[in-house]
């Protein structure tokens, strides 16, 4: 079983990391392809391609302009310490013991729209690029054609290795679009996180976006490698329902009053 996540926006690169374990990303040249594409952009010009403030356009800039390889410690950092957000709260990757991040290295990926895919102990340096933007490349418009199948060959092969050969997809659209399911040999499950607001059941971004870090670090201290393990997960509130779920979509639902009621305690 393998796991992918989404990167996060917000980074982390002033704690002091939790490791000195690091690995090395597979995707390098591909990246290195992509900083060259970037460094093209002048603020102005980063700015309206992202969607982002001149502040932000600035700061990204410069980090293409100093990116260089090999990554080291220092300026580089694990990827799961450097993604912070609701996912990687939830993860909360920093207080994993070594075993657990050994298992983690081997069950959970994260999608990147630079690195293209990330192991927990990869090291990265900081940037943004999401995976969504419309960057005209050597191999067509977007990042989804830059990128092809790749990923989705890529976790193939792993998943080829594994005793249950299942992929647990806890990105989000704009990420799991990359892993272009059509070319995946293998089984994909999706969890799904809603709550009940105003009597219907609703996708709460960023509760859900929790719950999916959450479920990750449910997999990982639990040691689980056959995703029917995942069902028992209940973590703040967080239930199985079994009626709504299929064999592809997986529901998890929890009564938002009950949980805010919780919180306010």
């Amino acid at each position: 079983m393998l796991i992918v996540l989404s990167p996060a926006k917000t980074l982390d690169y002033e704690t002091p990391p939790a490791t000195a374990r690091h690995s090395m990303p597979d995707f390098l040249d591909e990246s290195k392809r992509l900083v060259e594409r970037m460094r093209e952009f002048d603020p102005p010009a980063l700015a309206e391609l992202m969607s982002i403030s001149d502040a932000l356009a600035a700061l990204n800039v410069a980090r293409f302009a100093e990116w260089k390889l090999p990554l080291r410690p220092g300026r580089a950092r694990q990827a799961a310490l450097a993604f912070a957000g609701d996912v990687y709260e939830g993860l909360s990757a920093p207080t994993l013991d070594a075993d657990a991040i050994d298992w983690a290295q081997s069950h959970v990926r994260i999608l990147s729209g630079l690195y293209g895919l990330l192991r927990p102990l990869d090291l990265m340096l900081p940037y943004r690029l999401e995976m969504g933007t419309r960057l005209g490349n050597e191999r067509g418009r977007d990042l989804y054609a830059f990128w092809g199948d790749r990923l989705a060959r890529a976790i193939s092969d792993e998943l080829d290795s594994h005793s249950h050969p299942v992929l647990v997809n806890l990105a989000s659209d704009e990420y799991f679009r990359a892993v272009a399911p059509k070319a995946l040999r293998h089984r994909v499950v999706q969890p799904v996180f809603q709550e009940l607001r105003a009597g219907a059941w609703k996708i709460v971004s960023f509760s859900a976006k929790r719950a999916r870090g959450l479920m990750t670090r449910y997999a990982i201290e639990h040691r689980i490698d056959d995703p029917g393990g995942l069902v028992d997960f209940a973590a703040e509130g967080y239930r199985f329902d079994p009626e709504a779920s299929d064999e592809k979509r997986w529901y998890f639902r929890r009564e938002a009053a009950r949980v805010e009621q919780r919180e306010a305690a």
